[in-house]
């Protein structure tokens, strides 16, 4: 069974909306000893779950209406940043992912290698340096445009931290290539999408005006 069905069969029901969900469309939380409430991105801490749509409407909106505690019963505390601090660990596990990609050989780094995987078609995703110049990336997305799907473009991280993810010095255009890494990184995103843009508003913008539809870290037409 692939990663996504087995995830599409468990559902649980968002505190927020009262609707029920994909598990890989919401956020674990559980109560913490000192009252207060942990996000629990893996879904692996001991305790009741606590299940809050991913985005930062609804995390801020669980936290402001005290329903955690109602759906505890209990005294919860929740932090008032709370959904900044689960937008923090998401970033975190989208880099780790990262640099596991690199380790078993499927994330590419470096203009003319990323440019051969998106001609081959194996690329699930083009991840661009923030700060990167726009000159290498338009060339990069306009060879993007030919593909079917194109791969979803993610800039959320500058030159600095995607180079730390990787280990690698000064990267600025990277892809990973399809398979079951890309599958779990796009989870990871998909929820990050709530928390913060996946890319520049202008790279956005600039996608809109190909002609087969380029798409947006979405991974849909913008």
């Amino acid at each position: 069974m692939s990663l996504a069905k087995a995830n599409a069969e468990r559902e649980r029901r968002d505190l927020v909306s009262r609707q029920v969900m994909d598990e890989a469309r919401l956020i674990r939380f559980v109560a913490a000893p000192d009252g207060s409430v942990a996000p629990d991105l893996a879904r692996k801490l001991p305790g009741r779950g606590l299940w809050v749509a991913a985005d930062r409407t609804s995390v801020q909106a669980a936290t402001d209406k005290n329903l955690f505690a109602r759906a505890a019963k209990a005294p919860l505390r929740p932090q008032p940043d709370l959904a900044g601090q689960v937008e923090t660990l998401l970033l975190k596990r989208c880099r780790d992912q990262l640099g596991l990609a690199r380790r078993e050989g499927v994330l590419i780094s470096g203009f003319e290698k990323v440019a051969a995987s998106i001609r081959s078609g194996q690329a699930a995703w083009m991840i661009e340096a923030s700060d990167g110049s726009a000159d290498g990336r338009d060339r990069l997305c306009a060879l993007a445009r030919h593909q079917s799907p194109a791969p979803r473009l993610f800039g959320a991280f500058d030159a600095d931290r995607l180079s730390l993810a990787l280990g690698l010095e000064n990267v600025i255009h990277a892809v990973l290539l399809k398979g079951g890494r890309a599958d779990r990184w796009t989870q990871e995103v998909d929820r990050l999408a709530g928390f913060r843009p996946l890319a520049p508003q202008e790279w956005v913008r600039a996608a809109a005006e190909a002609p087969e539809g380029f798409q947006d870290g979405r991974g849909e037409a913008p």
